[in-house]
């Protein structure tokens, strides 16, 4: 069961230094070290034990591990030794080395290196025996705190540890995203662009090289130019491939940081160059434009300073772009958030992010292949306003993340096949219907669908409105989700669906008998026959006439009316406040319940006798309720059954309820001013809740 978002408006990338402080007992890292300092104790995590439910969730351990804390496994343990770099990330007996890429690109970033882990820990003074890292998750920067025992077998490492044996960052820090994922298991198989993301808050882009786009040397350019962390990799056929030299001098399977793009002038002409990085430290490309190759006789030495062009066998080389398009895979790009980058930087990012849920029975349409439900999904408006520099079009980066998917691998969760259609807008606000998606055509949309945790792609559209649809694969798929918008220029989204608004008639005044129509003298006979002298009738008499009559109608699978929900009609109804309906007040209702029992009607698309709750939001506005997603799936969760039908008695209570809630809140408004602060969504969700 996902997790239903209250707050559907817009959010801002957050700031890493205020991370969230996620341990169970509601304390900081300060806190927790602070309490054991003063106790003359070492930190045990009560959160993520040192017993097998920490290692694994499918099965059992290879081998009899040990856990120990660094101080028992060498004499001087320390936490950095000689700076944090790509040599201290050596892989154990566990796979993730795309975790393990990823530290390493980290550890070409000073900045964002030193906010994943906090620098100012050591094993000297004031040692607590705890840790903690800082990681980005769906927008949000989270504290993780660990103790610092660690799995070992024969006094060694199991996992990821360091070529210096008494060094423990890389170690420590593969624990703690252990424990954000639930278990070191669960950090089998991933892709690199993940945790990249998670160490940044950045957003993912993956290339091909040879089906890259044609402007692809300007897309890497403003890349590098926003401080982005961009990779590259040479595939390989076999696993005997992996790590092998090719002719040129390039590695495959290997994974090479690119550093810097630029063009030179070269015999009159301009060439475009690229400069990757082998974080061997060593071991570098020998081909046109390589460190000792004739090209570079052709250009100025002002030119190769500003190059920083050199002759060394430091791992860094330049490649004529051409050249690289040929050699080289795959790119990856992580795009940095604006708080990731400096004050000085140029060109950030404009950055908005939206949460929401897929449930199932109301928000959990599916793709396009299936139009019946595919309208349910959540809508985000998109608003382009500026074109890029010198464009006619705008630019951004849209990406869909399932979330949590990895840490519910234990309860059986899989990652579910994502994507996203993004259509233009109409003039009309609200939520796009069925027809809409029949007649209209996307003007962009995700590559593919894919089961992995994000899909992303560069999008370029005129100026103009347009809404985004995520959505599974298949419908009725449950998940949690985050949709992010990374623009060139200032891009404004907004939820289609994220207010309420109750649009109700006023309801006729009563009649004196002497104005009655001959029709409604009729009907005043049959009220006296039930409800007596007194003319009158209880919550008991209502559910007797509603049933005499609704079970003559062959329209809908109907069983009955409920007293709870005749006691609910009663309390809409009631002016005088004595727990019964009087003839006017009947006959205003049963005005009502025709006009509700034909929209049920009309809604029941299969005409089987039930509506399906895919199409209650639909129902509802015809009805005069506009709902956000939030309050539809509350009632889909309360009224709908396991095949997602709604039957009439429970459709009849849920209005109830809703025209109920909004009496109150408008007599209370009009009572009381200071109530009106309290938004109508906040006071019907409230009442829909109890």
């Amino acid at each position: 069961m996902p997790y239903t978002y209250r707050d559907a408006r817009p959010q801002s990338p957050p700031l890493p230094q205020s991370a969230h402080a996620t341990h169970s007992s509601g304390q900081t890292y300060e806190e927790l070290k602070c309490h054991c300092q003063q106790k003359g104790t070492l930190f045990e995590d009560c959160d993520f034990p040192a017993n097998i439910s920490s290692l694994f969730y499918s099965e059992k351990p290879p081998i009899p591990f040990v856990w120990k804390r660094p101080g028992e496994i060498v004499k001087d343990p320390q936490f950095i030794t000689g700076g944090a770099t790509r040599t201290d990330i050596c892989q154990g007996d566990l796979g993730d080395c795309w975790l393990l890429a990823a530290i390493a690109s980290l550890t070409l970033n000073e900045k964002t290196l030193a906010r994943v882990v906090p620098q100012d820990q050591n094993f000297g003074p004031g040692y607590a025996g705890i840790f903690h890292f800082q990681f980005w998750q769906h927008n949000e920067w989270l504290d993780i705190v660990i103790d610092d025992r660690l799995p070992t077998f024969k006094d060694r490492l199991v996992f990821l540890h360091s070529s210096e044996h008494n060094e423990f960052w890389s170690a420590l820090l593969e624990k703690a995203y252990a424990k954000l994922n639930g278990s070191y298991e669960a950090l089998k198989g991933g892709s690199t662009l993940e945790a990249m993301e998670d160490f940044t808050g950045g957003i993912g882009e993956m290339y091909e090289v040879k089906k890259a786009p044609e402007n692809f040397y300007e897309i890497l350019g403003k890349a590098l130019e926003r401080g982005a962390l961009v990779g590259c990799s040479i595939d390989t056929s076999s696993a005997a491939e992996s790590e092998a030299r090719t002719p040129f001098g390039l590695i495959k399977g290997h994974a090479y940081s690119v550093t810097g793009i630029d063009e030179v002038s070269s015999r009159g002409r301009k060439v475009q160059l690229i400069r990757p990085r082998n974080p061997w430290g060593q071991v570098e490309w020998n081909g046109r434009w390589s460190d000792n190759s004739p090209e570079w006789q052709s250009v100025s030495p002002s030119e190769q300073k500003r190059l920083c062009q050199t002759v060394l066998d430091d791992g860094e080389f330049w490649m004529n772009f051409e050249d690289f398009k040929t050699h080289f895979d795959k790119v990856e790009i992580c795009n940095l958030t604006p708080d990731a980058l400096g004050d000085n930087a140029t060109n950030k990012w404009e950055v908005t992010v939206h949460q929401g849920s897929w449930v199932r029975g109301s928000t959990a349409g599916g793709c396009r292949n299936f139009l019946d439900t595919f309208w349910t999904n959540p809508q985000i408006k998109l608003h382009l306003t500026e074109k890029d520099d010198g464009k006619d079009e705008c630019t951004f980066i849209a990406a869909l993340m399932q979330k949590n998917r990895r840490k519910l691998r234990k309860l059986g969760a899989e990652m579910l096949t994502i994507g996203y259609a993004i259509y233009e807008s109409p003039s009309k606000d609200g939520h796009l219907n069925k027809d809409f998606f029949r007649y209209n055509p996307s003007k962009a949309r995700s590559k593919t669908y894919i089961n992995l945790r994000e899909v992303s792609d560069r999008v370029k559209l005129p100026p103009g409105d347009y809404v985004i649809v995520p959505t599974t694969f298949e419908p009725h798929q449950e998940a949690d989700f985050c949709l992010r918008i990374f623009s060139e220029k200032k891009a404004i989204t907004e939820n289609v669906d994220g207010n309420i608004d109750i649009n109700l008639p006023e309801p006729p005044k009563p009649t004196t008998p002497q104005q009655e129509t001959e029709e409604e003298k009729q009907f005043r006979a049959l009220f006296k026959q039930v409800a007596g002298e007194d003319m009158e009738i209880t919550a008991e008499e209502l559910e007797y006439v509603l049933n005499a009559v609704l079970k003559k109608t062959n329209t809908i699978a109907f069983e009955n009316v409920s007293l709870m929900t005749c006691k609910n009609i009663i309390s809409l109804m009631d002016s005088s406040g004595n727990g019964k309906l009087e003839f006017n007040e009947f006959k205003i209702f049963w005005d009502k319940l025709k006009k509700w029992l034909h929209v049920y009607l009309k809604f029941d698309s299969d005409k089987s006798g039930t509506m399906s709750s895919y199409e209650l939001r639909s129902a509802l506005t015809a009805a005069g309720f506009q709902l956000n997603n939030y309050l539809l799936q509350l009632i889909v969760l309360r009224y709908a059954d396991d095949q997602f039908h709604i039957d009439f008695d429970d459709f009849l209570n849920c209005l109830i309820r809703l025209e109920n809630a909004n009496r109150v809140f408008l007599a209370l408004s009009k009572k009381n001013r200071d109530f009106i602060n309290l938004n109508i969504n906040e006071f019907i969700t409230l009442t829909m809740n109890i």
